[in-house]
């Protein structure tokens, strides 16, 4: 008889190899990184599959070895973005972590391998994704350069909505018409994405949350307010270049229910230069999620 613990080691070296496989498969320049020195495989390196997945590389050798085991949702949901694999293959690894492939009781965190596309082509321009709750998925460098880093990503930090509500004043300055009208199209969305996904819990944690910490989240929510985003010109105080106005969209991938939000300048004005000479001060690097590997808890750098 096959005890549980050697049934469990066995899971988990199936873990490690099917990392090792899928990244042996990933060509550095399609996803976005420059080979460099002498390869003995065409595929990632330990440690590129570690900056795609923003985690580190110790953790990925431990968990291609066998030697860290249980990894957390997150992490998983990281490598499978990372490794771009398809839906099939990623079921496949959360089940070999143990774990229950994401279902309607979660907000789809995916991105297809034409999302990632489209991210790495616009390494020049300020761009984030967000799940249709509104949590931040992936950030490139330049949008958080322009927009700052947050000072707590913890618990629903990496949420737009809360921190719109709940979260300290950033660098986007609004006149108060369109403070308003944002704060009910993003109440609009999240209360249609709480139609669609009534049994995430998370989200529901989310939506207690803001509705007992803000007063106008609450006066939102009850009176059943609707809103729509549409194309909007926002001023960035940004404390090394000064002013940016920038114009930002928010494009919806309808298939994968996520959201790219983009902020570009008018070619040839004021604003189009600082952005320019703000992204020369930013390193070259793809969009990721940074995740703690020992919580599992989610950090965006």
């Amino acid at each position: 008889m096959v005890s549980t613990e050697s049934a469990s080691s066995g899971r988990f070296r199936a873990f490690g190899d099917a990392v090792r496989r899928w990244r042996d498969r990933v060509a550095p320049e399609s996803a976005g990184l420059t080979a460099v020195g002498q390869r003995r495989a065409a595929g990632l390196r330990r440690e590129e599959l570690a900056l795609l997945a923003g985690i580190s590389a110790d953790y990925v050798t431990r968990l291609e070895q066998g030697r860290a085991t249980h990894p957390s949702d997150q992490v998983v949901e990281a490598l499978a973005r990372a490794l771009r694999l398809s839906t099939a293959e990623r079921a496949h690894l959360f089940r070999l972590a143990g774990l229950a492939p994401p279902g309607p009781d979660r907000v789809p965190a995916t991105l297809t391998p034409s999302v990632h596309r489209l991210l790495e082509r616009l390494t020049g321009t300020p761009v984030a994704v967000f799940d249709a709750a509104w949590t931040l998925l992936l950030a490139n460098p330049l949008y958080t350069a322009v927009l700052g880093e947050r000072p707590e990503w913890r618990g629903h930090g990496r949420n737009g909505v809360w921190w719109t509500f709940l979260g300290p004043p950033g660098r986007v300055r609004q006149s108060p018409e369109a403070r308003h009208a944002m704060e009910a199209a993003l109440v609009f969305d999240l209360r249609t994405t709480a139609g669609r996904y009534p049994a995430a819990s998370r989200l529901g944690e989310l939506i207690a949350e803001l509705r007992a910490g803000s007063p106008r989240f609450a006066e939102l929510w009850e009176s059943g307010a609707v809103g729509r985003h549409e194309a909007a010109r926002k001023t960035v105080e940004h404390p090394e270049v000064g002013p940016l106005t920038l114009d930002c969209d928010i494009l919806t991938v309808a298939g994968d229910d996520v959201r790219v939000m983009v902020y570009t300048a008018e070619p040839g004005s004021p604003d189009a230069d600082r952005l320019t000479l703000l992204a020369t001060t930013v390193p070259p690097a793809l969009p990721r999620t940074a995740l703690d590997a020992n919580s599992g808890t989610d950090l965006i750098t």
